[in-house]
């Protein structure tokens, strides 16, 4: 699988948006979620780990779930990760982990996982019953936020309501969403949601 984000990483925690985007969705999640040293959290597609630095001091585990090599490099460099992120360079949907967590979460990633319903089974896969995730993204735009011909977009953002089905068709119940942040470019205003759901108890 090519690494697509080759020539951004050295770079992107530098970019303002990445930075607004993680600031108002990690805010978001704190204010959504119990995070405590109780929790083991995924962080799907945690890149250079700008919302896993900000969880990991908080909760027992970290896993950092991407299949960007060059990404996960950048997050393994932050001081307060090193010993604290477990790294997997993999594609859960294709290769499961194996574990169970309590609680995952995601900034940005699902639009680049061309099979919606695919990723949320596998999410379901891998929390523990209880156990909830709270999954960030774009609310569904004209597809002006990414450059023209910008590879590895499958998704021009998401409907709530078509999303959350979704969600429910996998197994999670207590569907919520509300907006984590606003990021303006170029005079358009794309909203950025943050899902919380829940996996039912056995």
């Amino acid at each position: 699988m090519a690494d697509l984000f080759q020539d951004k990483a050295a770079e992107w925690d530098q970019r303002p948006v990445p930075a607004q985007i993680s600031e108002g969705v990690f805010a978001a999640i704190e204010r959504e979620v119990r995070l405590d040293a109780s929790l083991t959290v995924m962080d799907f597609g945690a890149g250079t780990g700008l919302i896993a630095a900000r969880i990991a001091p908080r909760v027992r585990a970290l896993l950092a779930v991407d299949v960007s090599r060059s990404m996960l490099d950048q997050l393994s460099k932050k001081p307060e990760l090193a010993e604290r992120a477990t790294v997997y360079c993999q594609d859960i949907l294709e290769a499961p982990l194996g574990r169970s967590v309590d609680l995952i979460v995601s900034a940005m990633a699902m639009h680049h996982v061309r099979d919606t319903a695919a990723l949320a089974r596998a999410f379901y896969a891998h929390t523990t019953p209880g156990g909830r995730v709270a999954l960030a993204d774009l609310d569904a735009e004209d597809g002006s936020f990414h450059p023209p011909g910008t590879e590895g977009v499958f998704h021009h953002g998401f409907d709530r309501e078509s999303l959350g089905r979704i969600m429910r068709d996998a197994g999670f119940d207590d569907v919520r969403f509300c907006t984590a942040c606003e990021v303006d470019r170029e005079s358009k205003r794309y909203p950025i949601f943050l899902l919380t759901a829940r996996r039912p108890n056995l």
